[in-house]
């Protein structure tokens, strides 16, 4: 087990315009305060989403597009810096107007409007404890 204590350091309401990227608009919040390690959560409307699930057999990502209007009822991930730059992992549950829901990594979607509460964190160890 790897486990390290944070400090929060400081929290954001990012609002997700018409038009934005859903995960592209987390990793520009995130760049412009200079966030390297963050926890967020979120809802909304997009127009249609990308949206990803993991094939343990074939070791690949394997996309699913829905080209339709869609809630986002619930969102999590976490914020890390990848390349340099900060990297958004959406995870989602969104809601077709008759109730159904579908859901996994949202890799694109086209926002119509949403809001995230992004949690910002500092490491308080440099050093993860490991438990075996």
């Amino acid at each position: 087990m790897d486990a390290r204590e944070l400090a929060v350091s400081a929290e954001y309401l990012v609002a997700v315009e018409t038009g934005d990227d859903w995960r592209e608009a987390i990793e520009h919040a995130a760049d412009a305060e200079g966030v390297t390690s963050a926890w967020f959560t979120g809802t909304g409307t997009v127009s249609d989403a990308d949206v990803w699930h993991y094939d343990p057999s074939a070791e690949e990502h394997r996309a699913v597009r829905f080209d339709e209007p869609l809630s986002v009822a619930a969102c999590m991930g976490h914020v890390t810096i990848e390349d340099g730059d900060p990297a958004a992992r959406p995870y989602a549950v969104l809601t077709r107007p008759s109730g159904q829901a579908v859901g996994g990594y949202l890799n694109a979607a086209t926002a119509v409007d949403g809001s995230v509460y992004l949690r910002c964190f500092e490491d308080s160890n440099t050093e993860a404890t490991t438990d075996s």
